[in-house]
């Protein structure tokens, strides 16, 4: 399998099944978040104690790509620490939006314990192909920006 299939079998699988979908009344954070372009819809719930993100959750509906940027988020934010949220926050961000080369584009086929090699983002690595696709990388980066939002006390933030 290529490592650009890996990819789209991963995002796929968390589009059709995504984690932590669910509502959580205990919230200590919310926000919510919408590109009036495609009509993605998030809600981002967090759960944090000290300086920790206990739990994460999600409402929403939009296109696959939106679904499994918020629930590979909540997956990685989940027992983080806040400035560990807001580290991959900006460098998710960054790496979505930035021109360099693709994360799935390369000359030889790398094995699947290669497939996750940056360390700064891991599995969210999958979701760095919609640079490629400049009206997608706003689905990517809504939950991120509704997450980051909660943390700093905003409750809805657009990607307009």
């Amino acid at each position: 399998m290529s490592l650009s299939e890996l990819y789209q079998e991963v995002i796929l699988d968390h589009g059709k099944n995504p984690r932590n979908l669910r509502e959580m009344p205990d919230a200590t954070h919310v926000a919510e978040g919408y590109n009036p372009l495609c009509g993605d819809q998030i809600k981002v719930f967090l759960r944090v104690a000290g300086d920790v993100v206990e739990d994460a959750s999600f409402l929403g509906r939009g296109c696959a790509i939106s679904q499994a940027s918020a629930s590979m988020m909540t997956q990685a934010i989940k027992g983080q620490t806040l400035a560990k949220a807001e580290e991959l926050f900006e460098n998710f961000r960054d790496a979505v939006t930035t021109q360099a080369d693709g994360g799935c584009d390369h000359s030889s086929e790398p094995t699947f314990e290669d497939a996750f090699q940056d360390e700064s983002l891991g599995v969210l690595s999958c979701l760095t192909g919609v640079r490629n696709y400049p009206n997608r990388i706003k689905c990517a980066v809504l939950a991120w920006h509704a997450m980051h939002s909660a943390l700093h006390e905003g409750s809805k933030v657009t990607t307009e």
